[in-house]
């Protein structure tokens, strides 16, 4: 077997989910965690694990940052790591016992994460630093050039509005930056007084494993995805990265020089599933409005950590899908307008890029969802975490155990509750571990353009008005209109106090509505002619909103399942009865 067989490419998640889409602080570039990587391998209790204490102590103390952007980090690797359902929901609880900021610190003290990685997670934050000079020369943002001239590379990065995305740009970033990857896991003694590695040093094979955040690979004609330490321990890559296995550890320099000529593209990521992923069955369709839209998928091939579904220019129609085909999935929603999505299943990640005038209703999000360069976007989900950057005139309706990020570009942002249910939300919010407490959605903390240091004088540098609270007295319940199993019939957790209050009331108002209708004492004539008149200003209303739309599109000429043709029903659209909305005309 030869050498050129082994493959090796960068994992997409700590890129995706793991690298926040703003520039980084000057304190996490690569001469700070040179000094961190010296640091935490000479002092006690900071390695081979890190807690969250002398983090603190270094990111506050010896890196300047703030306290809350030193959490926001550790919390972000912490979305990384494989806990189990019921780890979260436990940690979920522990939190939501907690009185005051001293009992949430020491809860947070009970953290820790693996030291080595927690430095590769930061140096890769500067996968989004702005380069002044390739800003000026079109080859970074904001412009959006191609870095390869082939057709299928030119739709990936069309595809792809940011690096998070692209593994194309994971890709380069690795070459481009795997020898300073390397020096970060070299032991103090073996580095120069500037803390740059010396050519003749040796990384331990328990370094190398810290790799395996964001290396993977597999022998090509198996495709059986390993973590890149154990394909450079046995087989071919064993002589070439020059293993030793009565040292266990490599030379750096031939790691270097073995991984550089093994590094390819990611056979699972977004290029591959747009060259060769298979299209999607939605129930709610009309071929008409679908011929521009493009859905693909890679989950018939990919392994479970990196299956993706890949949406574009879904344009004035509403598709809804509840399928294993979408569980754990990462989902990226691309310039879709005028639509209704629905994506009722426990999802990994979601991205939602550059759509205009649509509504998106998840199932419980395992990570992050991230909305980015939207327009009049409603957003309804249950997430670990939110994400906003660039966006204008959005409405967020979350539940959430961690802060809502606001990333620098955003105008009229609203913040609302999560409002709705479907049968078997609960469920599903188990098996990805989410508690209907803590729940943070009216807590945002917002990030400044200036690398994420935030003013003196306040706790951000960006302007608090870029986003306000839902009013209650602007609060409307949203209701799911498919038939579904399962036993979930009212919002988990219930609403805040003065949104139940705000919905309370407009339920009396409609019962007044009612009964003075009733006290009026109408002949059938007259019936008849109030009927009509009430049903004429309901569709005025219906085609002034653009609702028109919506209700038009959930009644398709036959009720379709939810689920794929060949698979096993779990819900149906469901007709809905024009009445149903006529209280609302009293609001």
């Amino acid at each position: 077997m030869e050498a050129e067989s082994v493959s090796v490419w960068p994992r997409m998640e700590p890129f995706l989910l793991g690298a926040l889409q703003v520039s980084p602080p000057s304190k996490l570039s690569l001469h700070y965690l040179r000094k961190m990587a010296t640091y935490v391998r000479t002092r006690d209790g900071c390695f081979p694990s890190l807690g969250w204490s002398m983090w603190r102590h270094i990111a506050c103390g010896k890196l300047q940052l703030p306290e809350d952007i030193a959490w926001l980090y550790f919390e972000t690797f912490d979305l990384l790591l494989g806990h189990t359902p019921e780890e979260r929901l436990e940690r979920a609880e522990c939190l939501s016992q907690c009185s005051d900021k001293s009992e949430l610190n020491q809860q947070r003290t009970k953290l820790s994460v693996d030291t080595l990685q927690f430095l590769l997670f930061l140096y890769i934050q500067q996968l989004n630093r702005v380069s002044l000079r390739t800003s000026l020369i079109g080859e970074e943002w904001p412009s959006h050039r191609t870095r390869s001239p082939s057709p299928s590379d030119r739709e990936a990065k069309t595809s792809s509005q940011n690096k998070n995305w692209d593994d194309q740009a994971h890709l380069s970033f690795v070459q481009s930056h795997l020898a300073e990857i390397l020096e970060l896991l070299v032991e103090p003694g073996q580095l120069s007084q500037s803390g740059q590695a010396l050519r003749d040093c040796q990384i331990s094979l328990e370094a190398v494993r810290s790799l395996g955040l964001l290396l993977e690979g597999s022998v090509c004609q198996g495709r059986v995805v390993q973590p890149v330490h154990r394909l450079l321990t046995k087989g071919p890559l064993q002589t070439q990265a020059g293993y030793s296995s009565h040292s266990h550890s490599f030379p750096l320099h031939k790691l270097l020089s073995c991984l550089q000529q093994s590094l390819t593209l990611n056979p699972f990521g977004m290029t591959a599933c747009l060259r060769s992923g298979k299209k999607l069955a939605w129930a709610q369709q009309v071929e008409g409005a679908m011929k521009r839209a493009k859905i693909a998928r890679n989950t018939h091939m990919a392994p479970p950590g990196s299956r993706m579904v890949l949406m574009s220019q879904v344009f004035k129609q509403t598709l809804a899908k509840t399928s294993d085909k979408l569980t754990g999935t990462k989902i990226k929603i691309h310039r879709c307008s005028d639509a209704f999505i629905y994506l009722l299943s426990p999802l990994r990640s979601v991205s939602v890029d550059k759509c205009r005038d649509t509504t998106v209703v998840l199932g419980p999000v395992e990570t992050s969802v991230h909305i980015h360069g939207c327009q009049n976007v409603r957003l309804v989900c249950a997430v670990r975490r939110i994400v906003i950057g660039a966006s204008s005139s959005c409405t967020i309706h979350a539940l959430t155990p961690t802060r809502p990020l606001l990333l620098p570009g955003n105008t009229d942002i609203t913040l609302g509750p999560f409002h709705t249910f479907y049968p078997s939300l609960e469920d599903h919010m188990a098996s990805v571990g989410l508690a209907v407490v803590p729940n943070v959605w009216d807590q945002p903390l917002l990030l400044g353009a200036e690398g994420l240091n935030p003013s003196p004088n306040a706790s951000s540098s960006q302007d608090p008005s870029c986003y306000r609270l839902l009013p209650p007295a602007e609060f409307h319940m949203l209701v799911v209109p498919f038939n579904m199993e399962g036993d979930s019939c009212e919002v988990p957790g219930g609403l805040p106090p003065l949104y139940q209050a705000a919905v309370d009331e407009k339920q009396r108002r409609i019962q007044n509505w009612q009964k003075t209708v009733m006290e009026a004492r109408l002949n059938k004539e007259q019936k008849k002619k109030f009927q009509e008149l009430v049903e004429l200003k309901f569709h005025q209303w219906l085609l002034e909103t653009g609702h028109r739309l919506e209700l038009d599109s959930l009644i398709p000429p036959t009720l379709t399942s939810l689920n794929d043709s060949n698979g096993t029903a779990t819900g149906t659209a469901q007709p809905l009865d024009v009445g149903f909305f006529l209280p609302q005309l009293s609001y």
